[in-house]
Protein backbone atom coordinates (compact mmCIF):
# COMPACT_ATOMS: atom_id res chain seq x y z
CA UNK A 1 0.00 0.00 0.00
CA UNK A 2 1.07 3.44 -0.95
CA UNK A 3 2.50 5.52 2.67
CA UNK A 4 1.95 9.09 1.76
CA UNK A 5 2.81 10.47 5.41
CA UNK A 6 6.74 10.86 6.81
CA UNK A 7 6.84 10.47 10.39
CA UNK A 8 9.07 13.12 12.30
CA UNK A 9 12.10 12.36 13.94
CA UNK A 10 11.05 8.40 13.09
CA UNK A 11 14.70 7.16 14.27
CA UNK A 12 14.56 9.47 17.44
CA UNK A 13 11.41 7.93 18.34
CA UNK A 14 12.37 4.64 17.87
CA UNK A 15 15.26 4.38 19.76
CA UNK A 16 13.83 6.15 22.68
CA UNK A 17 12.02 2.95 23.13
CA UNK A 18 15.02 1.14 23.11
CA UNK A 19 15.37 -0.19 26.98
CA UNK A 20 11.81 -0.96 27.44
CA UNK A 21 10.44 -4.50 28.56
CA UNK A 22 7.90 -6.97 27.57
CA UNK A 23 4.40 -5.45 28.03
CA UNK A 24 2.47 -2.92 25.20
CA UNK A 25 3.60 0.35 23.41
CA UNK A 26 0.98 3.21 23.48
CA UNK A 27 0.50 5.39 20.14
CA UNK A 28 -1.38 7.80 21.29
CA UNK A 29 -2.18 9.78 17.84
CA UNK A 30 -2.00 6.86 15.47
CA UNK A 31 -2.33 8.96 12.27
CA UNK A 32 -0.91 6.56 9.71
CA UNK A 33 1.19 4.54 12.24
CA UNK A 34 4.23 5.51 11.10
CA UNK A 35 5.65 5.37 14.10
CA UNK A 36 3.56 2.44 15.68
CA UNK A 37 5.07 -0.10 12.67
CA UNK A 38 8.46 1.22 13.52
CA UNK A 39 8.27 0.58 16.80
CA UNK A 40 6.06 -2.94 16.16
CA UNK A 41 9.06 -3.66 13.60
CA UNK A 42 12.39 -3.14 15.95
CA UNK A 43 11.06 -4.41 19.05
CA UNK A 44 9.23 -7.85 19.03
CA UNK A 45 8.62 -8.24 22.05
CA UNK A 46 5.86 -5.18 22.22
CA UNK A 47 2.25 -5.02 21.92
CA UNK A 48 0.50 -2.39 20.74
CA UNK A 49 -2.38 -0.10 21.34
CA UNK A 50 -3.36 2.93 18.87
CA UNK A 51 -5.54 5.39 19.63
CA UNK A 52 -6.83 7.80 17.20
CA UNK A 53 -9.96 10.08 16.84
CA UNK A 54 -9.90 10.13 13.11
CA UNK A 55 -12.31 7.36 11.66
CA UNK A 56 -9.63 7.67 8.45
CA UNK A 57 -6.57 7.09 10.53
CA UNK A 58 -7.89 4.02 11.83
CA UNK A 59 -9.18 2.85 8.61
CA UNK A 60 -5.89 3.27 7.25
CA UNK A 61 -3.75 2.14 9.86
CA UNK A 62 -5.65 -1.11 11.23
CA UNK A 63 -4.92 -2.16 7.03
CA UNK A 64 -1.19 -1.07 7.48
CA UNK A 65 -0.69 -3.12 10.78
CA UNK A 66 -1.97 -5.83 9.68
CA UNK A 67 1.35 -7.84 9.55
CA UNK A 68 1.37 -7.69 13.21
CA UNK A 69 -1.46 -9.66 14.10
CA UNK A 70 -2.84 -10.25 17.49
CA UNK A 71 -0.21 -7.60 18.59
CA UNK A 72 -2.43 -4.66 17.31
CA UNK A 73 -5.49 -3.67 19.47
CA UNK A 74 -6.99 0.02 18.11
CA UNK A 75 -9.28 2.71 19.99
CA UNK A 76 -11.10 5.48 18.50
CA UNK A 77 -11.55 8.37 20.93
CA UNK A 78 -9.01 11.20 22.41
CA UNK A 79 -6.46 10.12 24.13
CA UNK A 80 -7.46 11.51 26.96
CA UNK A 81 -10.64 9.51 27.45
CA UNK A 82 -9.48 6.05 26.22
CA UNK A 83 -5.61 5.82 27.94
CA UNK A 84 -7.76 6.01 31.62
CA UNK A 85 -9.74 3.33 30.50
CA UNK A 86 -7.03 0.62 29.27
CA UNK A 87 -7.15 -2.65 30.95
CA UNK A 88 -4.08 -4.04 28.96
CA UNK A 89 -1.33 -3.89 31.14
CA UNK A 90 1.43 -3.48 31.67
CA UNK A 91 1.98 -0.11 29.80
CA UNK A 92 6.06 0.02 29.36
CA UNK A 93 6.02 2.42 26.45
CA UNK A 94 3.90 5.38 25.27
CA UNK A 95 4.30 7.80 21.90
CA UNK A 96 2.10 11.09 21.18
CA UNK A 97 2.81 13.02 18.39
CA UNK A 98 0.73 16.18 18.67
CA UNK A 99 -0.78 18.73 16.02
CA UNK A 100 -2.68 17.82 13.02
CA UNK A 101 -1.37 14.99 10.88
CA UNK A 102 -0.78 14.83 6.99
CA UNK A 103 -3.34 12.47 6.63
CA UNK A 104 -5.33 15.85 7.75
CA UNK A 105 -3.41 18.68 6.34
CA UNK A 106 -3.39 16.73 3.15
CA UNK A 107 -7.00 16.26 2.00
CA UNK A 108 -8.55 19.11 1.23
CA UNK A 109 -12.13 18.24 2.47
CA UNK A 110 -11.07 17.80 6.13
CA UNK A 111 -10.49 21.75 5.80
CA UNK A 112 -7.09 22.40 7.52
CA UNK A 113 -5.88 23.55 4.15
CA UNK A 114 -5.83 27.55 3.00
CA UNK A 115 -7.48 26.29 -0.25
CA UNK A 116 -10.18 24.14 1.12
CA UNK A 117 -13.47 24.67 0.46
CA UNK A 118 -15.08 23.87 3.46
CA UNK A 119 -14.01 25.09 6.91
CA UNK A 120 -13.82 22.30 9.26
CA UNK A 121 -10.54 21.67 11.44
CA UNK A 122 -11.98 18.93 12.99
CA UNK A 123 -9.59 15.90 13.92
CA UNK A 124 -13.01 13.99 14.85
CA UNK A 125 -15.90 14.49 12.30
CA UNK A 126 -18.42 13.42 14.51
CA UNK A 127 -17.21 16.64 16.78
CA UNK A 128 -19.90 19.20 17.53
CA UNK A 129 -17.87 22.40 17.13
CA UNK A 130 -15.99 23.22 13.42
CA UNK A 131 -14.20 25.68 12.57
CA UNK A 132 -17.21 27.20 10.90
CA UNK A 133 -18.61 27.84 14.14
CA UNK A 134 -15.71 29.15 15.75
CA UNK A 135 -14.74 32.15 12.73
CA UNK A 136 -18.39 32.61 12.08
CA UNK A 137 -19.98 32.73 15.59
CA UNK A 138 -17.18 33.63 18.31
CA UNK A 139 -17.09 37.10 19.76
CA UNK A 140 -14.51 39.27 18.56
CA UNK A 141 -12.78 39.02 22.02
CA UNK A 142 -12.86 35.64 21.99
CA UNK A 143 -11.21 35.07 18.47
CA UNK A 144 -9.17 37.73 19.75
CA UNK A 145 -7.70 35.53 22.83
CA UNK A 146 -7.28 32.57 20.16
CA UNK A 147 -5.43 34.76 18.04
CA UNK A 148 -3.19 36.04 20.24
CA UNK A 149 -2.37 32.95 22.77
CA UNK A 150 -2.82 30.00 20.71
CA UNK A 151 -0.72 31.59 17.87
CA UNK A 152 0.91 34.21 18.90
CA UNK A 153 -0.42 36.36 15.37
CA UNK A 154 1.33 39.73 15.07
CA UNK A 155 -1.25 42.30 14.63
CA UNK A 156 -4.36 39.93 15.44
CA UNK A 157 -6.68 42.42 16.10
CA UNK A 158 -6.78 44.10 13.15
CA UNK A 159 -7.19 40.34 11.27
CA UNK A 160 -10.35 39.72 14.09
CA UNK A 161 -11.81 42.92 12.82
CA UNK A 162 -11.39 41.78 9.28
CA UNK A 163 -12.89 38.86 10.04
CA UNK A 164 -16.09 39.85 12.16
CA UNK A 165 -16.65 42.59 9.01
CA UNK A 166 -16.27 39.91 6.38
CA UNK A 167 -18.99 37.52 8.14
CA UNK A 168 -21.24 40.49 9.23
CA UNK A 169 -22.11 40.67 5.02
CA UNK A 170 -22.10 36.71 4.86
CA UNK A 171 -21.23 34.06 6.67
CA UNK A 172 -17.29 33.00 6.02
CA UNK A 173 -17.53 29.33 4.35
CA UNK A 174 -14.36 27.95 3.05
CA UNK A 175 -11.26 28.08 4.73
CA UNK A 176 -9.92 29.23 1.10
CA UNK A 177 -12.14 32.48 2.10
CA UNK A 178 -11.08 32.78 5.40
CA UNK A 179 -6.75 32.48 4.18
CA UNK A 180 -8.01 35.65 1.80
CA UNK A 181 -9.11 37.35 4.24
CA UNK A 182 -6.26 37.01 6.59
CA UNK A 183 -4.12 37.61 3.95
CA UNK A 184 -5.23 41.02 2.97
CA UNK A 185 -5.41 42.44 6.27
CA UNK A 186 -2.01 40.41 7.45
CA UNK A 187 1.98 42.48 7.94
CA UNK A 188 3.29 41.76 4.56
CA UNK A 189 6.60 39.66 4.66
CA UNK A 190 7.90 36.61 7.03
CA UNK A 191 9.06 33.38 5.92
CA UNK A 192 5.58 31.59 6.26
CA UNK A 193 2.19 32.15 4.54
CA UNK A 194 0.70 34.77 6.71
CA UNK A 195 -2.40 32.74 7.50
CA UNK A 196 -0.48 29.89 9.17
CA UNK A 197 -0.56 30.88 12.40
CA UNK A 198 -4.09 32.05 12.55
CA UNK A 199 -5.39 28.45 11.40
CA UNK A 200 -2.82 27.08 14.04
CA UNK A 201 -4.87 28.96 16.66
CA UNK A 202 -8.39 28.27 15.12
CA UNK A 203 -7.64 24.47 14.77
CA UNK A 204 -5.98 24.26 18.74
CA UNK A 205 -9.75 25.66 19.67
CA UNK A 206 -11.52 23.55 17.37
CA UNK A 207 -9.90 20.51 18.97
CA UNK A 208 -9.18 21.46 22.71
CA UNK A 209 -5.84 20.48 21.68
CA UNK A 210 -3.94 21.96 24.71
CA UNK A 211 -6.58 20.75 26.98
CA UNK A 212 -6.16 17.58 25.16
CA UNK A 213 -2.29 17.50 25.95
CA UNK A 214 -2.94 18.99 29.86
CA UNK A 215 -5.33 15.90 30.58
CA UNK A 216 -2.90 13.63 28.89
CA UNK A 217 -0.02 14.61 31.28
CA UNK A 218 -2.59 14.52 34.31
CA UNK A 219 -3.37 11.05 33.61
CA UNK A 220 0.42 10.17 33.27
CA UNK A 221 0.91 11.39 36.45
CA UNK A 222 -1.65 9.63 38.46
CA UNK A 223 -0.61 6.41 40.10
CA UNK A 224 -2.09 4.79 37.68
CA UNK A 225 0.99 4.32 34.89
CA UNK A 226 4.35 3.99 36.19
CA UNK A 227 7.25 2.44 34.68
CA UNK A 228 6.94 3.43 31.10
CA UNK A 229 9.29 5.59 29.15
CA UNK A 230 7.28 8.33 27.81
CA UNK A 231 7.88 10.11 24.10
CA UNK A 232 6.84 13.30 23.52
CA UNK A 233 6.40 15.22 20.04
CA UNK A 234 5.32 18.97 19.99
CA UNK A 235 5.17 21.60 17.33
CA UNK A 236 5.04 24.99 18.96
CA UNK A 237 5.90 26.65 21.65
CA UNK A 238 2.71 26.72 23.74
CA UNK A 239 2.55 22.58 23.36
CA UNK A 240 6.41 22.51 24.22
CA UNK A 241 6.36 24.69 27.19
CA UNK A 242 3.28 22.30 29.07
CA UNK A 243 5.59 19.11 28.13
CA UNK A 244 8.92 20.62 29.13
CA UNK A 245 7.61 21.87 32.38
CA UNK A 246 5.65 19.38 33.56
CA UNK A 247 8.59 16.74 33.01
CA UNK A 248 10.49 19.37 35.24
CA UNK A 249 8.14 19.21 37.84
CA UNK A 250 7.86 15.15 37.58
CA UNK A 251 11.90 14.93 37.99
CA UNK A 252 12.12 17.42 41.05
CA UNK A 253 13.16 15.45 44.23
CA UNK A 254 11.50 18.75 45.63
CA UNK A 255 8.46 19.49 46.22
CA UNK A 256 8.47 23.00 48.40
CA UNK A 257 8.04 26.45 47.02
CA UNK A 258 10.69 27.89 45.41
CA UNK A 259 10.66 31.40 47.86
CA UNK A 260 11.07 28.41 50.80
CA UNK A 261 14.74 29.06 52.92
CA UNK A 262 15.17 25.44 52.93
CA UNK A 263 13.77 22.55 52.24
CA UNK A 264 11.02 20.67 54.13
CA UNK A 265 9.76 18.18 52.10
CA UNK A 266 11.93 15.30 52.83
CA UNK A 267 12.93 15.47 49.10
CA UNK A 268 12.48 12.00 47.16
CA UNK A 269 9.40 13.25 45.39
CA UNK A 270 11.37 12.79 41.87
CA UNK A 271 8.29 10.40 39.51
CA UNK A 272 11.29 9.50 37.24
CA UNK A 273 13.73 11.22 35.13
CA UNK A 274 14.40 13.21 32.45
CA UNK A 275 16.25 11.12 29.79
CA UNK A 276 16.11 14.14 27.46
CA UNK A 277 17.50 17.35 29.01
CA UNK A 278 16.89 19.43 25.63
CA UNK A 279 14.73 18.52 23.22
CA UNK A 280 15.75 16.43 20.27
CA UNK A 281 15.23 18.39 16.93
CA UNK A 282 14.96 17.28 13.56
CA UNK A 283 18.70 17.06 11.22
CA UNK A 284 18.85 19.61 8.28
CA UNK A 285 18.40 16.83 6.43
CA UNK A 286 14.89 15.64 7.50
CA UNK A 287 13.53 19.04 7.62
CA UNK A 288 14.92 18.91 3.63
CA UNK A 289 13.19 15.79 3.36
CA UNK A 290 10.43 16.87 5.37
CA UNK A 291 9.56 20.90 5.83
CA UNK A 292 6.40 19.90 8.60
CA UNK A 293 9.37 18.30 10.83
CA UNK A 294 11.22 21.87 11.05
CA UNK A 295 9.24 22.79 14.21
CA UNK A 296 8.97 19.28 15.88
CA UNK A 297 10.59 18.81 19.12
CA UNK A 298 11.00 15.33 20.75
CA UNK A 299 11.26 15.10 24.68
CA UNK A 300 11.25 12.30 26.54
CA UNK A 301 10.67 11.01 30.35
CA UNK A 302 11.30 7.74 32.39
CA UNK A 303 9.00 6.89 34.67
CA UNK A 304 10.45 4.50 37.70
CA UNK A 305 8.44 1.79 39.04
CA UNK A 306 9.16 2.88 42.63
CA UNK A 307 6.53 6.26 42.23
CA UNK A 308 3.80 3.78 42.40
Amino acid sequence: MEIPHIPVLFDEVIDSFDSVGDGYFVDCTLGYAGHSSGVLDRYRHLKHIGIDRDDEALEFSAKRLEPFGDRVKLYKGSFSKVLPTLQESPIVALLADFGVSSLQLDKKSRGFAFDSEVLDMRMDKDAPLSAYEVVNEYPSDRLEYILDNYGEVKGYKKIVSAIIKARAKEPIKSAKELSDIVVEASYKGGKIHPATLVFQAIRIEVNDELGEIERLLDVLESSHFRGEVVSLITFHSLEDRLVKNRFKRWSSDCICDSHAIRCECGKGHALGKLVTRKPIVATPKEIKQNPRSRSAKLRVFRFTKSSR
